[in-house]
């Protein structure tokens, strides 16, 4: 079968017309939520740890922030975009369309992407109005935002697949997601634990993305530049093997 660069475009432009239509639940909501985080966090611990590794704690927070945006919105966009046509019956219309499982992924997935990518560069240019925020790295912040946002989009495309009801669809993002970003280094650094808390928390997988992520800002991580970047690959590499056997089986996609 030939690349359907239309069947992609197609469903590529419906993800983001869907995101236009819903444009305060799907843009603001995190915005303003991630803001009041800000305000909080920044207001009320800020006042008594000024500064982390040399950095102010109200610009230090700011690449967590930004992640645990990236990563609720990667999954439950990418979730969400694949559960509708399931829930709806329009998936059938899908797998039987002259479109290959990787080009459906790529339209749905770079969707999501694109979305959580947005909400993050509006995010980064929120905070300037609080602190001042540099980027040392700039052409690794920009890449890091964008492999982070793809291989999420990735796990929560098999989120949505996986989901028989809205209820499941929200249990990986609110329940593991979202605690696991909390304790992995969000709002401190691991290295202010004590020894046995710091070597629980290289066990948490977001603690990688977010000192990689915190290391194009400042020139600093928790962890190695080259581990966040290999663990963000083998996460996608991962998200990909268990699509594939996903689309051969027809788990949870076909009857």
């Amino acid at each position: 079968m030939r690349f359907n660069p239309g069947g992609v475009l197609a469903i590529y432009r419906y993800e983001l017309s869907r995101t236009v239509r819903t444009i305060w639940q799907s843009v603001a909501t995190p915005v303003i939520t991630t803001a009041l985080y800000f305000v909080v966090f920044g207001g009320a611990i800020g006042s008594r740890i000024p500064e982390v590794g040399g950095v102010s704690y109200g610009a230090f927070i700011v690449p967590g922030l930004i992640m645990l945006s990236l990563l609720t919105q990667s999954i439950s966009n990418a979730s969400i975009g694949i559960y509708f046509p399931k829930f709806s019956g329009t998936i059938f219309e899908i797998l039987s369309a002259p479109l290959s499982p990787i080009e459906a992924v790529t339209a749905y997935v770079a969707a999501a992407a694109t979305k959580s990518v947005v909400i993050g560069l509006i995010i980064l240019l929120t905070s300037t109005l609080f602190v001042e925020v540099r980027i040392d790295h700039p052409v690794w912040m920009v890449a890091f935002l964008v492999l982070t946002s793809v291989a999420f989009s990735l796990f929560g495309f098999i989120i949505g697949v996986w989901a028989k009801n809205f209820e499941q669809l929200a249990i990986i993002p609110s329940l593991v997601v979202t605690p696991l970003t909390f304790l992995g280094g969000s709002f401190y650094s691991i290295d202010m634990l004590p020894p046995f808390w710091r070597t629980v928390s290289l066990f948490n997988p977001v603690v990688y993305l977010v000192s990689g992520f915190r290391w194009s800002f400042f020139g600093q991580g928790d962890v190695g530049v080259a581990t966040s970047l290999g663990f963000t690959f083998a996460f996608i590499v991962a998200c990909l093997a268990a699509l594939t056997w996903i689309f051969q089986t027809g788990w949870r996609l076909k009857p």
